[in-house]
């Protein structure tokens, strides 16, 4: 066998071993907590940094316009927020409020009670996304946070947090 193919075995068998029984019932869970917010016409919003960010974008498309487009009725899609998407809005934050505020100031204006906000991080560590769960806390915004590595700080303060433990 070649190093590539090790690689891959190694990299597949180390992601498979990452999904557990609490990972899928944890998925099942913001399965549902999902359906209602679109029953309900609440707002989903998706936070992250980096490469995470990019899926925050990707993901509220999925759940805007493809989620609805898939349904046999065409029904519209959830109201999905990136939280990473208007780049003027996460300029003047950083700008005026820091960094670490990006986040939380958008939730604490755009965010209601039983809106749901998914922070994606690796690490669970940055100052940007435990500032976003605190303050989407506050508002009784559900948080689920999807993280890699041992978590960090975003697994313990999260209502539900989906760690899979690798790096």
């Amino acid at each position: 066998m070649s190093n590539f193919e090790d690689f891959t075995n190694e990299y597949i068998f180390r992601l498979n071993s990452c999904f557990c029984k609490e990972q899928i019932i944890k998925m099942k869970m913001l399965s549902d907590d999902l359906l209602n917010v679109w029953k309900k016409n609440n707002t989903v919003f998706i936070c992250g940094n980096g490469g995470s960010g990019a899926n925050a974008l990707h993901i509220a498309n999925d759940l805007h316009f493809g989620l609805g487009d898939m349904l046999i009725d065409k029904k519209k899609g959830l109201k999905a927020d990136a939280l990473t998407s208007n780049i003027a809005v996460l300029s003047c934050l950083a700008n005026d409020l820091g960094y670490e505020n990006i986040f939380s100031n958008q939730l604490e204006v755009k965010g209601s009670k039983d809106d749901i906000l998914i922070a994606l991080s690796g690490s669970g560590n940055s100052p940007n996304i435990i500032k976003a769960i605190n303050a989407a806390k506050k508002k009784g915004i559900k948080t689920y946070s999807i993280l890699g590595f041992d978590g960090g700080l975003c697994k313990s303060i999260s209502d539900i947090p989906i760690h899979f433990k690798i790096d």
